[in-house]
């Protein structure tokens, strides 16, 4: 494994550190990988069915469910092969395929989040011209937007880095081919590169979050401008569900993509995988149905 030619495939580690727990993992990623598929299809076809939720709102959430599915159906299937299979491997093409559209969704729900916060803000900050601004087209632009960025960032980092040099072990200490884990694996000083990524990282996940804060920062100065306490209440309602996802996502990513290599600890690198890659998708339908009352309904 001198070069990156001679690298054809990769070794996936996963739980592998923990052989008896191997059936419970499985039983557990299995519920959860059932639970979120069908969790968020049920609210794409309640929103599809009911015309009262044909909103530039629930527009942007069926667009987060069906980016969810996808999100979990990149790693989460893998997982399960390779928790009752004693080869574990995976191509080298497949270890970049699977990497470059675990990216894509995830920079692209950066910014279809980033697109739901402009929409808040709009709806309480603009209720009058909301629906002026907010239009079937804009809805449209912006979440082919956030789409065509995600599909660039991926492209430029999944290309970035399986183009450089890999030597010494091909075992990836993670439960499926990230960057930080496949990055560990490259041969030579790579700081320029950790670096290239880490900045390229923080332009995809900090953009959105600040234009998310900034959004935000407006709606609650009006909502505290509203005088009735129950007015307030309801305002704010609307946008609960939004932070929560919000919180949750970024929370856990900001703190893997956007620190050194030196940083990395593998195991605690898996943990805070599991939550943005894992919990945050099974969680979105569960959010969105318990606190909203339209999508409560039409269930």
């Amino acid at each position: 494994t001198g070069n990156k030619t001679s690298v054809i495939m990769f070794v996936i580690l996963g739980f592998s550190n923990r052989p008896d727990m191997k059936v419970i993992f499985f039983i557990l990623f299995l519920c959860i990988y059932i639970i979120t598929v069908l969790g968020n299809l049920v609210i794409i076809l309640v929103i599809n069915m009911d015309p009262a939720l044909h909103t530039p709102m629930y527009f942007f959430l069926r667009n987060l469910s069906f980016l969810e599915i996808c999100y979990t159906s990149v790693t989460l299937p893998r997982v399960l092969v390779n928790l009752l299979s004693s080869d574990t491997s995976i191509s080298f093409a497949g270890c970049a395929a699977q990497t470059y559209f675990f990216l894509v969704f995830g920079a692209t729900e950066c910014c279809l989040l980033a697109a739901m916060a402009y929409d808040r803000y709009l709806a309480i900050c603009s209720p009058l011209h909301y629906m002026d601004i907010m239009n079937k087209k804009v809805c449209m632009q912006l979440a082919a937007s956030s789409w065509i960025c995600g599909n660039l960032v991926a492209l430029g980092h999944t290309t970035f880095v399986f183009s450089l040099p890999f030597c010494g072990s091909n075992i990836i200490n993670h439960f499926f081919c990230e960057i930080q884990p496949v990055l560990m694996l490259v041969c030579g000083d790579t700081y320029w590169n950790e670096l290239q990524i880490i900045l390229a990282a923080a332009f995809v996940i900090l953009v959105p979050f600040l234009l998310i804060l900034v959004s935000y920062s407006l709606i609650i100065s009006s909502i505290l401008k509203i005088r009735s306490a129950i007015g307030r209440y309801k305002a704010f309602s609307t946008c609960f569900s939004h932070l929560t996802v919000v919180s949750l996502f970024y929370g856990t990513a900001v703190f893997v993509y956007i620190r050194p290599k030196s940083s990395y600890s593998p195991d605690v690198h898996k943990v805070l995988s599991l939550f943005y890659s894992v919990l945050t998708p099974i969680l979105n339908p569960v959010i969105y149905s318990l606190r909203n009352r339209e999508v409560r309904g039409a269930l």
